[in-house]
């Protein structure tokens, strides 16, 4: 492997986690990481005092000039959208390590709502730790617009970053008693696993059922639970499997028909304050059962 090779491959890990934080797309940030990699070859590294620094530009403006298009696609997205689940892995943040409270999907519906600018400071600055003349020269705008950028949405995603941090045992634990109730359609015992508050998100992009809108409150989703377990027998031959599901404990779960859902659960004071439920395939086609 040449020199050019083994600093890109050093580095693909983040790339692919920076594509990923910015396009919401395990697809996407992959075809980045290997577009980045046919400009890197074309570069007299000589000239490259950073390779990390320059690398992260690279990654952020071809993913600028997706994130405008796929803005566009999600205005007619049929319900929720959720972003592709990153399953039983973690993406790189950075040389500092991983992080996967960044990968949360609190935080990734945060990020959705920022402008693609907005978005790309904040994670280069915040998330991998660039400096705001790196920043600058990324975005093509001042360090100061950069630092008003980075300083807007970080107020804005402050609060989804996730609070309750649960030990994976006793999430674990909650999860398993919420999928006995929900398979028996215990409305009762689903609710009292649930806050009061608690919002429930599937995603299924117009190709498989799901919930138009997010269903809230905990009588609300259980009503909602018991309904495809007792009307529509839909937990009838499914496999599950425990997973991590975007840094959550979470499941997976597929069909007798080979169909798979993708399950992540957020917490608060040892009940479930978040249910993210992928289904659509075109989101799932790397996770495996």
């Amino acid at each position: 492997m040449t020199n050019l090779a083994r600093t890109f491959e050093a580095e693909r890990g983040a790339l692919v986690g920076l594509a990923y934080r910015l396009t919401g797309s395990r697809a996407d940030a992959e075809d980045v990481a290997q577009d980045a990699w046919l400009r890197w070859r074309k570069v007299d590294t000589e000239t490259v005092e950073d390779p990390h620094a320059y690398l992260a530009t690279v990654v952020t403006r071809l993913c600028l000039d997706r994130m405008k298009s796929a803005r566009a696609r999600r205005e007619i997205y049929v319900g929720p959208w959720l972003p592709e689940p990153i399953v039983d892995e973690t993406l790189g943040a950075g040389p500092g390590g991983e992080l996967a409270e960044d990968l949360s999907m609190a935080l990734m519906l945060a990020l959705e709502r920022l402008s693609p600018l907005e978005r790309a400071a904040f994670i280069l600055h915040d998330v991998f730790d660039l400096g705001f003349a790196e920043v600058a020269r990324g975005l093509g705008r001042s360090e100061e617009a950069c630092r008003r950028l980075a300083a807007r949405a970080r107020e804005h995603v402050r609060e989804d970053r996730p609070r309750y941090p649960v030990a994976p045992e006793d999430g674990r634990r909650v999860i398993e008693a919420f999928q006995r109730a929900s398979e028996l359609g215990d409305v009762k015992a689903i609710s009292a696993l649930l806050t009061e508050d608690a919002v429930f998100l599937s995603d299924g992009g117009g190709r498989r059922v799901a919930a138009l809108r997010p269903i809230e409150g905990a009588s609300d989703i259980a009503s909602f639970i018991e309904g495809i377990a007792t009307r529509r027998g839909a937990f009838l031959g499914l496999e599950v499997r425990p997973a991590t599901v975007n840094g959550l404990p979470g499941l997976v779960a597929r069909s007798p028909e080979g169909e798979l859902d993708a399950m992540g659960f957020e917490f608060e004071g040892g009940k479930i304050r978040a249910i993210y439920v992928v289904r659509n395939p075109e989101k799932l086609s790397h996770v495996r059962f």
